[in-house]
């Protein structure tokens, strides 16, 4: 297509945007791909850094705006700095009652971070959900898309311990 990225003459472009330049490549720069161009993005970097959401703007010739847009609405995208080890709490209600709030709190004390943080290390983001749907296991703690049900306080050290 003339005019297209690809035919524009550019200087050697930096690791992070060749990074993106391949993104973008494997799907032919189709706006209509956003979500799954910051799917990749994400994948790549752990979270969205400002200077790739600038180069998806640029290489899709859209508004960084819409691009923050996206990326701010979807719960999945992270515009700050997330850990190697999602460490994800259910709070919703079976596993409420059944002890969820000292689980939480006991991951925050051993952690040193509260929901939605993430360790100065970049091990762990703490993070809370609603509902994962598996109510007969509750509480629910969940690492790295890894269930651990019917999870108690004790439970917590070797269980943090064991995504080092």
């Amino acid at each position: 297509m003339p005019g297209s990225r690809k035919e524009q003459a550019k200087p050697r472009a930096k690791p992070a945007q060749q990074k993106i330049e391949s993104i973008l490549d494997r799907h032919q720069c189709d706006r209509g791909m956003l979500v799954a161009i910051l799917q990749d993005t994400q994948a790549e970097y752990n979270y969205l850094p400002k200077e790739a959401l600038v180069e998806v703007s640029q290489g899709l010739d859209i508004p960084l705006t819409q691009v923050y847009s996206v990326a701010s609405f979807f719960k999945a995208f992270s515009l700050k700095p997330r850990g190697r080890h999602l460490v994800h709490v259910c709070l919703g209600t079976a596993c409420h009652v059944r002890g969820a709030v000292r689980i939480l709190d006991e991951i925050k004390r051993k952690l040193g971070i509260n929901e939605g943080e993430t360790t100065k290390d970049l091990r762990y983001t703490l993070e809370t959900v609603n509902c994962v749907g598996a109510c007969a296991l509750g509480p629910i703690v969940i690492v790295d898309g890894q269930y651990s049900g019917e999870m108690k306080t004790d439970k917590v050290k070797p269980l943090m311990e064991s995504y080092k």
